[in-house]
């Protein structure tokens, strides 16, 4: 194994990563900073709560932690980072497979909302119960390509499927989302 680079501020992830495994195990708060945000948002969309969206993050951080040395690819850490996450949020839906409450949902909103005033508030709240009610495969998609922006591509490869299959699923949460928006417009 090489030895890792000095800290900086710039370090890649393989860097940091390598880094840990070679004993810094302090550089591992520069992944958690990094990546606590992005996938705390993912994490909130798929689980319909914040509270359990943190719950989920942190717990995966600390899993990846447990788990650095079987991360093959250092260089991908964000790619592997997310299949714990993921793996967690699935989880975490299958234990509680009670439906999401309209509070929850206007929790989720609100931790994004802009300046937008009620009106926008009641249609995020209205898009996340919509959310809520597709399958979690339609909305894990619906939520890497709009909520974190991935191409298919990258989807894809995250989720070791292909982009036709993606855009099946796609295709099946617009159609679910539009039944389900229908009253809120």
């Amino acid at each position: 194994m090489r030895p890792p680079p000095p800290p900086g501020p710039q370090a890649t992830d393989g860097e940091i990563v390598r880094a840990v495994l070679a004993g810094d195990r302090d550089r591992y708060a520069q992944l958690v900073e990094r990546y606590r945000d992005r996938y705390a948002r993912y994490a909130a969309r798929m689980l319909g709560s914040v509270d359990a969206a943190e719950d989920a993050v942190q717990d995966a951080f600390v899993r990846a932690y447990d788990q650095l040395s079987q991360c093959k690819e250092p260089d991908k850490f964000v790619g592997w980072f997310f299949l714990i996450l993921r793996n967690r949020c699935f989880a975490e839906r299958r234990r509680n497979r009670s439906s999401a409450s309209l509070e929850a949902a206007a929790e989720v909103a609100a931790v994004d909302r802009t300046d937008g005033g009620a009106e926008t508030a009641e249609r995020r709240g209205a898009l996340q119960l919509a959310l809520l009610a597709l399958t979690p495969d339609q909305r894990e998609v619906f939520v890497l390509k709009h909520v974190e922006g991935l191409s298919y591509g990258e989807i894809a490869e995250r989720l070791s499927t292909s982009i036709a299959s993606l855009k099946m699923r796609m295709h099946r949460a617009y159609d679910r989302l539009r039944e389900e928006l229908r009253d809120h417009t």
